[in-house]
């Protein structure tokens, strides 16, 4: 075994960089005490180099859903290929092989959007981009304990904190942690003794991809499922002592239907997106592997699609989620492109590689020889009205595909502006 190891040196990781969604002047709103820190940067009562972009200055009143006039409309009918778009978005990939596979629909009009397509049924491993599907899981149990109050459901998730356990280990990737009163901010991984509300898990999951955040919010998610209306004043203690107790088949079994049924509801097959299992090793001390994760441009767009027009869940909660995806700092890969700049994005990445060095190949972060992908989804909205989702998913090996990402953000947002 050990021989096998020094011939190859397999690396194997989930990866994403840090961003930050979530409206700026969110904090009163969710307590999610990163947003304090943004909020006094931009007033000029805390000095920071990093300069917050123009697209990302929205308030979290100002963000709505796009296709919210048509909520009646079926999937069908937003993918019907438009051949002028088609023709521009197919040519920006000509010559290169299966690769690199895409949706975009555009928005700009919603009562004539417009929609184009490349592999779009391809399956990739989804990577950081499959956190979406925590948090559909998330929202959708909270409507189950508070069906009547979406008020009620934002209250828990700003009041109750939930502490880590193993379940946050281990990550490479840290989490920003802000002192209100004394205005400081440490980064650093999550530990097993960390509290964070779940409205921060949340925040963690997304703004940096944290896989131990997602991870806990996925077991939260989970045991909202088994405690229903018991679950706000479940306390520490008894969670503990049900995953102890609850046989790991059991317990492997009900997360998978926990964050993959909601998406069969909505219209998206087993082959098009799915999760199986969770994001961090700590997890899998209670809960096992199932089934294999999968992801496709077209499951990505489906969810997208029905996230605007207020489809997934509910209208109120659909739009949270939505405003937990927006961009409020650095930008990355896809969304880093100069032609989004004035842009308001709802972004989230993903990337996982596989390097065998064995082979005597170039190889490395971000390079694998083995798997190397990249993908990305993203909701793009300029000032102008020029509005549209791209879900963009790539296996490029040995080469870093971030730069290309951004290359093509450029010429898909050229490719729209022509329709």
């Amino acid at each position: 075994m050990k021989k096998i190891v020094a011939l190859a040196s397999i690396c194997f990781l989930v990866m994403a960089f840090t961003v930050s969604p979530y409206p700026i002047d969110g904090y009163e709103r969710t307590g999610i005490k990163r947003l304090k820190r943004l909020e006094l940067i931009q007033s000029g009562e805390l000095k920071d180099a990093a300069t917050i972009p123009l697209g990302a200055l929205k308030s979290w009143e100002e963000i709505s859903l796009n296709l919210a006039s048509r909520k009646e409309d079926s999937l069908g009918s937003f993918f019907q290929v438009d051949d002028g778009l088609q023709r521009e978005i197919g040519g920006l990939f000509r010559g290169l092989d299966r690769s690199y596979s895409i949706a975009v629909l555009d928005i700009s009009n919603p009562d004539s959007t417009r929609y184009a397509q490349r592999n779009e049924t391809l399956g990739y491993q989804p990577g950081s981009v499959g956190k979406l599907a925590v948090l559909n899981a998330l929202f959708t149990q909270l409507a189950k304990i508070y069906p009547d109050s979406f008020e009620q459901r934002i209250e828990l998730l700003k009041n109750k904190s939930v502490k880590s356990g193993v379940w946050g280990l281990t990550d490479e990737h840290t989490v920003p942690i802000f002192n209100i009163e004394k205005n400081t901010l440490v980064k650093r991984q999550v530990i097993a003794s960390d509290v964070f509300t779940l409205f921060e898990w949340a925040d963690h999951m997304l703004s940096v991809s944290n896989n131990g955040a997602a991870s806990i919010v996925w077991r939260e998610a989970l045991l909202m499922s088994v405690f229903c209306e018991k679950y706000p004043e479940l306390t520490q203690e008894e969670a503990d002592a049900y995953f102890k107790e609850t046989p790991k088949k059991l317990l492997t079994d009900m997360a998978n239907d926990i964050v993959n049924l909601p998406l069969r509801q909505l219209g998206i097959t087993h082959e098009e997106w799915r999760l199986g299992s969770f994001f961090t090793g700590g997890a899998n001390t209670y809960v096992g592997d199932k089934g294999g994760s999968i992801g496709t441009p077209l499951g990505l767009m489906k969810f997208l699609v029905q996230l605007e027009q207020g489809k997934v869940i509910d209208e109120a909660s659909s739009l949270e989620m939505k405003r937990l995806m927006y961009m409020t700092d650095r930008r990355i890969r896809y969304a880093q492109s100069p032609s989004l700049k004035e842009a308001a994005v709802y972004f989230k990445s993903g990337s996982l590689y596989k390097c065998d060095r064995s082979k005597g190949e170039e190889c490395g972060k971000y390079m694998g020889n083995v798997m190397n992908y990249m993908n990305s989804i993203i909701i793009v909205e300029h000032p102008d009205n020029c509005k549209y989702i791209v879900a963009l998913m790539s296996n490029v090996l040995r080469k870093n595909s971030a730069s290309d990402h951004m290359y093509l953000a450029n010429l898909i947002d050229k490719a729209i502006r022509k329709g």
